[in-house]
């Protein structure tokens, strides 16, 4: 499963509208970039009281990939 899988998963679990989740991965040498969009309503969820389930979610992030990689996970309006 690929990391951009991993993501859609968890946040296609979390929100109200899983239709309109969308996934994006910007390769950027020796990491990458992950965007997440959802709708509008759904934000709130994916990011959680105090940012905790977004920074859950980069946690899991985080242990999914192979060392000395890094990755970022951007949740975009």
């Amino acid at each position: 499963m690929s990391l951009q899988d991993l993501v859609a998963t968890i946040a296609r679990a979390l929100v109200d509208e899983p239709d309109q989740v969308e996934v994006e991965q910007i390769d950027e040498g020796d990491g990458c970039t992950i965007e997440l969009r959802v709708a509008k309503d759904d934000i709130g969820k994916v990011i959680g009281k105090d940012g905790r389930t977004a920074q859950s979610i980069r946690t899991l992030i985080s242990a999914a990939t192979k060392p000395g990689r890094r990755v970022h996970l951007d949740i975009v309006d």
